[in-house]
């Protein structure tokens, strides 16, 4: 079984910072890509930021430049540093993770962490 814990939403006020981390874990052969997805009240969820297990990196137009994603794969770990945060970033943060099983690779989802922007 694979669980993601994410961890580190709260309330900020805009042009404040967070920084999100969601730790994988389950009995795999190791993790593939992970991301960071959103949803706001009455929206789709949407792709924030995500990351191979190499290393490359891809952000949505709205975040580039102050979300920054990062992982460290000994701890099975992903990152999403934000910054200069706006009303607009305010959603239920999810993150993803694709695992590596023996019969092949199924994508995971996290419970969500709350981030609220107040103006």
């Amino acid at each position: 079984q694979v669980q993601l814990v994410e961890s580190g939403g709260g309330l900020v006020q805009a042009g404040g910072s967070l920084r999100l981390s969601c730790v994988a874990s389950g009995n795999i052969l190791g993790f593939g890509a992970m991301g960071w997805y959103r949803q706001a009240p009455g929206k789709q969820r949407d792709l924030v930021a995500s990351i191979t297990s190499g290393g490359v990196t891809n952000y949505a137009d709205s975040v580039l430049g102050r979300f920054t994603i990062s992982r460290d794969n000994a701890k099975n770990t992903v990152y999403l540093q934000m910054n200069s945060l706006k009303p607009d970033d305010t959603a239920v943060y999810y993150c993803k993770a694709e695992a590596r099983l023996l019969v092949g690779v199924r994508a995971y989802w996290g419970q969500g962490t709350q981030v609220t922007v107040s103006s």
